[in-house]
């Protein structure tokens, strides 16, 4: 569809999965939102990657390499805390991990896109895949 902009598009996924990661990372680190402040060990160290992380990928600061470290500690909690439970993602309530992982390597991928601090800051050029291009009329 001509109408469709998949460059607003990436920035809303990008934008809206940054700020839902944000708020695993508060549960862990503040105790908000219904969660417990974990301040020992892993939980510690998942926490600070999901908060600052996220905020990082809804930001576009950075947001390839904030989203390929938090692509990483989503398959390493699926392996560590789900895949025990049996390989099957929907059995073992993995599947939000597998998500997250997968959607991450995608915008580690992409970047931060052309609405992001990033491109604001440094006026860098923006990394466009080519089904953006295909879909959007957008040029490199």
């Amino acid at each position: 569809m001509k109408f469709l902009n998949a460059r607003y598009f990436y920035a809303v996924l990008r934008i809206i999965s940054g700020l839902l990661f944000a708020c695993h990372g508060a549960q862990k680190l503040f105790g908000a939102f219904g969660g417990h402040a974990m301040t020992e060990g892993l939980m510690m160290v998942a926490g600070s990657i999901e908060f600052f992380g996220g905020l990082m990928i809804a930001l576009g600061l950075w947001a390839g390499i904030a989203a390929f470290i938090a692509s990483g500690e989503m398959a390493v909690a699926y392996f560590t805390a789900h895949f025990p439970s049996g390989p099957i993602p929907i059995e073992n309530h993995g599947e939000l991990a597998v998500v997250y992982c997968f959607l991450f390597l995608y915008i580690a991928s992409v970047g931060s896109g052309s609405f992001s601090l990033e491109r604001a800051i440094w006026r860098r050029s923006e990394r466009v895949p080519a089904h953006h291009e295909a879909t959007s009329g957008m040029a490199g």
